[in-house]
């Protein structure tokens, strides 16, 4: 939805310390119910694709998903959208070192502290964990990028690390691939088996009764 994408990104610059007066314009406009506070665009990708799975269109629900740039931000983002300044209901997911920094923004904004989920130790491990080590292998080979993973797996940092560990690292090691896989690991999730922290997330956000 191009209404939802220009206000994700009147959003974005007015958190830099751009004017403010496009956001608020755009969010009378769109309508927007809900903000959706993620650390980066991996796990817009993610939230993004288990949504669209289970049938759900988050911008036409009103659901804005951000991608913050980081967790120190969330503090920023909670003032602005929250009920401070736009109004909206607040929403996340973030790792579990970052969990305090959550806690801080929301209770700051007076949102809840059911109003976020905690990943252990990231979204990535909570991914390569459900999936398994050989199913996660099996898709980076299907994505070509076996022989990538192959050569990082032989350096000598590497070495003694879970190999869940490993898979973690190596989906950083490149812009743009844990953008990427975080839209692959969930479409490859059994309906069954998605992550509890991503699977509240997304409940959360189901529209009020009544709500078209």
């Amino acid at each position: 939805m191009a209404d939802m994408e220009a206000f994700r990104d009147a959003v974005a610059a007015w958190a830099v310390g751009g004017p403010g007066d496009p956001a608020h314009e755009l969010a009378a406009r769109v309508p927007v119910r809900a903000a959706v506070l993620l650390e980066g665009l991996s796990d817009v990708a993610a939230v993004n694709a288990l949504a669209e799975r289970r049938g759900r269109d988050l911008a036409a629900e009103g659901v804005c998903v951000l991608s913050m740039g980081g967790a120190m931000s969330v503090g920023r983002h909670t003032r602005l959208l929250g009920p401070a300044g736009l109004g909206l209901r607040l929403a996340g997911l973030c790792d579990e070192a970052e969990a305090s920094y959550y806690a801080r923004g929301f209770e700051q904004a007076g949102a809840g502290p059911g109003a976020f989920f905690v990943c252990s130790a990231d979204l990535e491990d909570e991914l390569i964990r459900t999936l398994g080590v050989p199913r996660v292998e099996e898709l980076i080979r299907e994505e070509g990028d076996l022989r990538a993973l192959h050569t990082f797996l032989r350096q000598p940092a590497q070495r003694g690390r879970a190999p869940e560990q490993q898979f973690r690292r190596f989906l950083g090691t490149k812009k743009g691939r844990k953008i990427h896989y975080g839209r692959v690991l969930v479409e490859a999730l059994a309906p069954e088996r998605v992550p509890a922290p991503l699977d509240d997330l997304l409940s959360s956000l189901r529209p009020p009764a009544g709500a078209r």
